[in-house]
């Protein structure tokens, strides 16, 4: 800040009106009120209006030109550019998810103005537009699905669900699907926990319940006293599921057949998952390394819906 700077007040704006009715000069005005003289000529040439320095006006004055200057584009200076387009390739945050974390670092840069950046650097040949999720493409919803649908053993209807866990208030409900790679080969398993949005994850040797038994006791057993409830979908993979919750003294709820929306986290959470492995991913050649890393991104993203914290942050925390 120039040496002799003062953001003046409406109260002082008052004195200097008072000051100046009484015949005394700028710098008797800036004695008065204890700051430079130099203030005090700013504030006459800039508020002065065609009737003489009046307080009110002088504030509006200076309000207004606050707002412009805050609408303004911002400019980004070189190291915040390079901050930016290393959460958008390395990190592939969103840029939402990166205004939001550096408006928490005391940054305010608008989601809007990193597109802004990603379709200029699109024109000028460059590639960070393919790093968003979509890729400027509009969202197509999942399709349900309509194969392998049969009765569960023991199903239990979403409708006889508690119902705090639509309420999200709580560390403990879960959401459960599978996502099929290219030609059906390969399958990852999803379970993702309402309140933080914690991800687990992981690759299946095939669709059999046996599978999603073993590959359950693998990731959740060591978090089983974080597990009250678990929603899935209606699969055949998910048919021995009573095992499954009796290990982890959980219980286990289904949502209505084509009711995706009723998973609606564990369907958007597939999205995520595709960002990193699109349709047309063989998953068979994926290692279990490869789906580790997914699941460590995505726990480690911070969501707008959290304040931009990340899920690791949120569901750790409550620990």
């Amino acid at each position: 800040m120039p040496e002799g700077y003062h953001h003046l007040t409406y109260e002082e704006r008052c004195q200097i009106y008072a000051l100046l009715q009484s015949g005394l000069s700028q710098a008797a005005i800036a004695r008065q009120l204890g700051v430079d003289r130099s203030t005090i000529k700013r504030e006459l040439d800039r508020n002065t209006g065609a009737r003489s320095y009046r307080f009110k006006q002088a504030q509006e004055k200076t309000s207004q030109r606050r707002k412009t200057a805050s609408c303004a584009p911002r400019k980004m200076k070189p190291d915040l550019v390079e901050l930016i387009e290393g959460k958008l390739t390395q990190g592939q945050w969103s840029p939402d998810q990166i205004s939001g974390w550096l408006k928490n670092g005391a940054v305010s840069i608008s989601h809007e103005r990193i597109y802004q950046h990603v379709w200029e650097d699109k024109k000028n040949g460059g590639n960070l537009y393919v790093q968003l999720r979509h890729r400027g493409k509009k969202y197509n919803k999942r399709k349900g699905k309509t194969s392998g649908r049969g009765l569960i053993p023991n199903r239990v209807d979403i409708d006889q669900r508690p119902a705090i866990v639509a309420e999200k208030s709580r560390i403990g409900d879960w959401e459960a699907d599978t996502i099929i790679g290219a030609g059906h080969k390969g399958i990852i398993m999803s379970h993702v926990e309402r309140k933080s949005k914690y991800t687990k994850l992981a690759k299946l040797p095939d669709n059999s319940a046996d599978s999603v038994v073993k590959a359950c006791r693998r990731i959740l057993l060591p978090i089983a006293d974080r597990i009250e409830t678990i929603t899935y979908d209606n699969g055949k993979e998910f048919a021995s599921h009573a095992e499954i919750v009796a290990a982890l003294g959980a219980k286990s709820y289904f949502a209505k057949p084509y009711h995706s929306w009723e998973r609606g986290l564990n369907e958007h959470t597939n999205g995520l998952v595709r960002q990193y492995f699109p349709k047309g991913t063989d998953f068979s050649i994926l290692s279990n390394a490869d789906v580790q890393r997914v699941e460590d991104k995505l726990n480690s993203r911070p969501r707008k819906i959290l304040g931009y914290q990340t899920p690791n942050e949120v569901f750790l925390m409550a620990a």
